[in-house]
């Protein structure tokens, strides 16, 4: 039996697919062990990881990593919201009267990086909106995962089309906003018995001392 968190990093390895260059935000414990799982399976990746705790590529913190997106460097990067709607905009500053931490470059990120993959875990009307508070960003997303789903996106429609779902259920009753989807919506393939033993052990081993807490709870890694 495989966790939520290894089957989201499956997927994810999965839409990374042949990318050179994948940069991960601070407190992306789930791409960033999706960058490791694919590095596992011996694929030639460079990761860029915001939240390393040692041996961090940025010696200047964010500006460096926005410089390589501005040169067409970084082929996939994740963005997150407190709010995400149907035309793929996201907000990151205000939501429900509460005040988040901020933009912090991703209406540049999202639009300079060719494949951004919008990802949030939890799957909600709270957080799957008909229309952001706050457009902090709006782009041309590569996918919409959540914890509950795959969202793909369709650049000419400029809508969400369901793509699977983790579990069987009615996801149009927890999203907020409409999309299109197949007649007959597929499960998410669970991830295969040589992933699962990678996630569990070399790449649970490599995620452990940048994510301590993450590793922990879903490996039992202390």
């Amino acid at each position: 039996m495989h966790s939520r968190e290894e089957l989201l990093a499956s997927v994810i390895a999965g839409l990374i697919g042949e990318a050179k260059h994948v940069a991960v935000g601070a407190a992306s414990p789930i791409p960033a062990t999706a960058c490791e799982l694919l590095k596992a399976r011996g694929v030639s990746l460079r990761v860029s990881m915001l939240h390393k705790r040692k041996g961090n590529p940025f010696s200047e913190g964010s500006r460096e990593l926005f410089d390589l997106a501005g040169q067409g460097r970084i082929d996939v990067f994740f963005l997150g919201g407190a709010q995400i709607d149907g035309e793929a905009n996201i907000n990151l500053v205000r939501a429900e009267g509460r005040r988040f931490p901020g933009s912090f470059g991703s209406a540049f990120m999202y639009a300079v990086v060719k494949n951004t993959i919008l990802f949030r875990e939890e799957h909600s009307k709270r957080v799957l909106v008909p229309k952001v508070e706050f457009v902090s960003a709006r782009g041309d997303p590569a996918a919409l995962l959540t914890g509950k789903a795959l969202f793909s996106w369709d650049r000419q429609k400029r809508r969400f089309r369901l793509e699977s779902t983790h579990e069987p259920g009615d996801i149009r009753a927890d999203t907020g906003f409409s999309f299109d989807a197949p007649v007959s919506v597929p499960l998410t393939p669970a991830p295969s018995a040589d992933d699962l033993a990678l996630l569990r052990g070399p790449v649970a081993k490599a995620i452990a001392p940048d994510y301590p807490d993450f590793a922990k709870r879903v490996w039992g890694i202390n």
